[in-house]
């Protein structure tokens, strides 16, 4: 996956240098699908990478991870 996810970034900046270098008729169209693949495809393929296997109630702000947060500056102040 994490190859996968090089790779399409590579391709999209290439994409989008090229379209902005290059003075062909389709430039805008390069430029266009690389920012929509850069935020359509490769960011949401980055995301799940990065989130997988991990539970989102750690980084909410509940009472709870409050509570946590709160001890371990009274700790840290001591």
């Amino acid at each position: 996956m994490k190859y996968l996810i090089a790779i399409l970034v590579i391709a999209v900046f290439t994409s989008i240098i090229l379209g902005f270098t290059l003075n062909v008729n389709y430039s805008e169209k390069l430029i266009g699908f690389g920012v929509a693949g850069l935020f359509l495809v490769v960011f949401p393929l980055f995301s799940y990478y990065r989130w997988k296997g991990k539970d989102l109630k750690d980084y909410m702000l509940t009472k709870e991870n409050l509570d946590k947060m709160r001890e371990s500056q009274k700790e840290k102040k001591h």
